[in-house]
């Protein structure tokens, strides 16, 4: 697995540990590389991971606005929590990191999606970020 793809799959555990536990992102950072010490993961994979976390987290609330406004039909809190912070990872690279292209990001949320949630989930999380990065060419 790429070192980015691992990353964005270590920062989506942390974000919906940080969702269900209500953890703050350091506290939630500090236990989940704990659990993995012996894994040998290299700097590069959790330095990324923990930007993408503290990013996300740091962006909540306009994060949360953004994809608001592009869940037609749908409420934040009413979404299964693991396609929410797809959702929020998305959004993040989306809206706030210009180093990373918009396509790369949508396609890493996608098969997220798929792999943590469903196919109808990746669906949905195209849809939502495809709307987003629309509104981000504006």
């Amino acid at each position: 697995m790429r070192k980015r793809t691992l990353s964005r799959e270590f920062a989506l555990q942390v974000l919906y540990q940080i969702d269900v536990t209500g953890e703050s992102p350091d506290e939630a950072l500090e236990k989940f590389w704990k659990c993995r010490e012996e894994e040998g993961i290299e700097e590069q994979v959790s330095c990324f991971a923990g930007e993408l976390v503290k990013g996300a987290f740091s962006r909540m609330p306009d994060i949360d606005g953004i994809i608001s406004r592009h869940a037609t039909n749908w409420q934040l809190k009413r979404m299964a929590i693991v396609d929410r912070n797809i959702l929020r990872l998305g959004c993040y690279e989306l809206a706030f990191r210009t180093d990373i292209p918009p396509k790369v990001s949508i396609n890493e949320a996608v098969e997220l999606a798929k792999r943590y949630s469903s196919i109808e989930a990746g669906k949905f999380v195209n849809a939502v970020l495809d709307k987003i990065k629309a509104e981000q060419k504006k």
